[in-house]
């Protein structure tokens, strides 16, 4: 019986004394939340960038489809974007996710040329992005 008291005291006497954590132990956790943090943090902005390139796509699309129509309605292309919201082919022209801006698109206009010859008659008749920055995918987003 004894013998039990003094293991008992033993175990409480040493659990008494280990009552905190050493300098390496927090040193050791500290690193993991700060690593943990890193890899969230950086899947955290791919993904906000992922969805931005996701709405400048649409957006792409969008505005070239209503090209497209203005093109098919009035048998030539807009003179400008603009255009296309004034002739209501679109509500109002979309914001690039990029530039943070609805005035930073940049219209590709048609080379005038004989129309008998095949050739595209003057007008807007395509968009790009006014982004300077790189996609994801290393391509330009002005490229797309």
């Amino acid at each position: 019986m004894r013998e039990q008291m003094g293991r008992s005291e033993g175990l409480a006497g040493w659990l008494r004394r280990q009552r905190g954590f050493t300098l390496i132990e927090l040193m050791v956790v500290m690193a993991l939340i700060v690593i943990l943090a890193g890899i969230g943090l950086a899947t955290y902005t791919n993904s906000v960038t992922r969805a931005k390139e996701a709405v400048l796509k649409e957006d792409l699309f969008r505005l070239r489809d209503a090209i497209d129509q203005y093109y098919a309605d009035q048998n030539r292309y807009p003179d400008s974007l603009a255009a296309l919201v004034e002739m209501q082919y679109i509500r109002a022209m979309p914001v690039d996710p990029f530039t943070n801006s609805a005035d930073s698109w940049q219209p590709v206009m048609a080379e005038p040329g004989p129309l008998d010859a095949g050739a595209l008659a003057p007008g807007v008749f395509d968009v790009k992005s006014g982004s300077e920055l790189m996609a994801l995918d290393g391509t330009p987003y002005a490229d797309w």
